[in-house]
């Protein structure tokens, strides 16, 4: 049976631009430090990363492997809330932010509210159930941001089962030309399986023909990432696309009312 498509945030002005882990271009990625720069410039959306840690909860860091953000080795899924703790989740942006800790989703929830737009990728890497569907489900019923989260990841085994359970949140596959992404994936395949709603290729991967057959033939919204340059939003406001993932999002947001300016003008 096939799965009616959920829109993506109706009431977001279009195109949603999303903070990459936060306004990660000025403060360490994942961390409270970036969600509240974020919301104190007035960034409309929210991109983050979710692992299942040793001891079962839900915590905020991008990497599977700790060493890049926490300067000490092991799997993020191998350790607990506790030892996650002891480590700075932001010595390594700059000293100013090594009290910076993996913060808890909850905490995240908390600090933002229903201020902003969700995106929140599953980190998951194989086709068994990852422990976070449930639970995600559960907190963002309890901090009522069903209207304002969309679920992705580059797995479509969990984007699928999350669908199950929350039938009125929109979900994404996302893909690029990465060597971590197999093959048979680069190019959106995850969606057959998925049967999401929305699309986040990376955005190399969006041109005039892929946004032709994917958005207009095939009806899903396009939100394109990490979309760090004028020329990059330049060219993907062209395109219409639906959403903008940059690690500087008032660089964006300043090339969007730019582009609105001159478009309201040509008009």
């Amino acid at each position: 049976m096939s799965r009616e498509r959920i829109a993506l945030f109706p009431d977001a002005e279009r195109p949603i631009v999303f903070g990459h882990r936060g306004y990660s271009a000025e403060a360490p990625e994942n961390t409270l430090a970036a969600f509240r720069l974020l919301l104190a410039r007035g960034v409309p959306g929210v991109e983050l990363d979710v692992h299942r840690c040793a001891t079962g909860e839900l915590v905020v860091i991008h990497d599977y492997e700790l060493s890049r953000l926490t300067g000490e080795g092991g799997l993020v899924e191998e350790h607990s809330l506790q030892e996650l703790r002891r480590r700075s989740a932001g010595a390594w942006f700059s000293r100013e932010f090594e009290s910076e800790r993996v913060p808890l989703l909850t905490e995240v929830f908390a600090l933002l509210g229903d201020r902003v737009y969700y995106d929140i990728e599953l980190k998951h890497e194989d086709r068994e159930p990852s422990g976070m569907e449930e639970p995600l489900a559960r907190l963002i019923d309890e901090f009522g941001l069903e209207k304002r989260t969309m679920v992705s990841s580059f797995n479509p085994y969990p984007v699928k089962r999350f669908a199950e359970l929350q039938t009125g949140i929109p979900t994404a596959v996302i893909y690029s030309n990465s060597r971590s992404v197999p093959r048979l994936m680069r190019n959106g395949q995850g969606r057959f399986i998925a049967r999401c709603d929305v699309l986040k290729p990376n955005q190399r991967k969006v041109n005039a023909v892929t946004r032709f057959w994917y958005n207009r033939i095939e009806g899903y919204p396009l939100v394109p990432w990490t979309v760090n340059t004028h020329e990059e939003v330049d060219r993907l406001l062209a395109l219409e696309v639906a959403g903008l993932v940059s690690d500087d999002p008032g660089m964006v947001m300043n090339r969007v009312a730019a582009h609105r300016t001159t478009s309201s003008a040509a008009g």
